[in-house]
């Protein structure tokens, strides 16, 4: 599995690791296809901005362990706790393509078609049984972990801005595998204003 070294490193370098790897729980397992990273203190968007609280801590914590929120009361999401204790950067897990315990996957789901099964933060955490009882679940052992691929494709990184969002809707913090059956949404990369703008997407953290 991936050790704790993996997630101590900025929000951006670990959304882009995390393409390709594999999220496994209870047998049942996906390679990540698309990912988002969230830059705590610095971004508007992220759950981390205001500081910690009760819902977020685990955020400020220890990198490599998972942070599990509800989603409009709905959608169990998932995300991976990046950086150094006290900066409280994370990564969302947006969309894994199914490799192990599709059987499961597809009664959990309800749908037996596969680009379906996982294509979306709260379809894979449903589809994996991950829940927020995972919150603050150590990445590094135990049931819920991240490893690397049995055998590594190689892949090209697309990116575009987050989806959803409201606040710094244009920042292109949304990583994923160029060409993916599987991915959340299929957008157009940003256009050459954001990416003017951005040029450095270092600078924005």
């Amino acid at each position: 599995m991936l050790p704790r070294g993996f997630y101590e490193r900025p929000a951006i370098d670990v959304a882009r690791a995390l393409l390709g790897k594999v999220l496994l729980h209870g047998g049942v397992s996906g390679r990540i296809v698309e990912t988002e990273a969230y830059l705590g203190l610095t971004d508007a968007a992220a759950h981390a901005f205001h500081g910690p609280t009760p819902r977020t801590q685990v955020i400020f914590g220890p990198p490599g362990h998972a942070y599990v929120y509800l989603s409009y009361g709905i959608h169990d999401c998932l995300n991976v706790v990046a950086e150094p204790p006290g900066s409280p950067g994370c990564v969302l897990i947006r969309a894994v393509e199914p490799l192990t315990g599709i059987a499961a996957m597809r009664r959990r789901r309800h749908t037996d078609r596969l680009e379906n099964l996982a294509n979306g933060p709260g379809k894979l955490t449903q589809a994996l049984g991950i829940t927020l009882r995972h919150n603050g679940a150590d990445l590094t052992r135990g049931a819920l972990t991240l490893h690397e691929p049995s055998s590594a494709e190689p892949f090209e990184i697309a990116i575009s801005p987050r989806v959803g969002i409201t606040h710094n809707a244009d920042w292109p913090l949304r990583f994923y595998i160029a060409g993916s059956r599987f991915l959340s949404r299929h957008l157009k990369p940003p256009g050459d204003a954001t990416l003017k703008k951005h040029a450095q997407i270092d600078d924005i953290s």
